[in-house]
């Protein structure tokens, strides 16, 4: 089982699992396991293992203690934060605890699968997700601004970024979602469930929120 991948679901939301779950028997890679199977370990449980936190709005201090909690046990552990509501604090406590990845909970189940094989290094056997369309989490914090109005040089200000670095992350975000317009970006950041700029955020929360280069917000599928 040295190519399969472990996934732990900590805290599922009512009506979470039957959908996931279908989704999980069509990726022949991934596998469900538990706490107790991570403690035990031996040969039948797969060499990567990765934890899908769900972080319920307003909660971020407890998901952060879970993941936390997760990296303690099984410090190999790669865990992936799926959340309803998401601002620059949020961001950074889950950062700090350690997580790895980001998705949207509203995100359909084979985005979450996709995240979960790509934070893996294992390729999606699904051909209608393609998890490398993910947003890292400074990009994600760009969005905010964006879809809040702000101007390129505003964003850098704000962020203590260069006007040019600020353009290079618009044109990704323009490539990503395939889209520049501002109503298209403001759907965006709420179908993210991304909070909004407010006026006391600066250069300090954002790096915070901005996280690991490698982190990354999976976008939600169109249906």
């Amino acid at each position: 089982m040295h190519q399969a991948v472990g996934v732990l679901i900590v805290d599922e939301p009512y009506g979470f699992e039957p959908t996931f779950r279908a989704v999980l028997e069509h990726e022949p890679t991934l596998h469900t396991v538990s706490e107790a199977d991570l403690a035990r370990g031996g040969p039948d449980v797969p060499g990567t293992n990765v934890a899908l936190v769900v972080v319920g709005a307003g909660d971020s201090e407890g998901g952060a203690a879970r993941i936390g909690h997760l990296r303690a046990r099984c410090p190999g552990l790669r865990i992936v934060a799926a959340f309803e509501t998401m601002d620059a604090a949020a961001t950074g406590r889950l950062v700090a605890a350690g997580a790895d990845v980001f998705v949207a909970r509203n995100a359909c189940a084979r985005v979450v699968c996709a995240a979960i094989l790509a934070l893996a290094g294992l390729p999606s056997a699904s051909r209608t997700v393609d998890p490398a369309d993910g947003l890292t989490p400074r990009e994600a914090e760009i969005l905010r601004f964006l879809s809040a109005g702000f101007s390129n040089k505003e964003v850098a200000r704000r962020l203590g970024l260069s006007v040019r670095t600020v353009e290079t992350h618009r044109l990704n975000l323009r490539r990503k979602t395939q889209t520049g317009r501002l109503k298209d970006l403001v759907a965006l950041a709420r179908q993210l469930g991304l909070a909004p700029v407010t006026e006391t955020e600066g250069p300090a929360s954002a790096r915070r929120a901005a996280g690991p280069a490698s982190g990354s917000f999976a976008l939600p599928a169109s249906h």
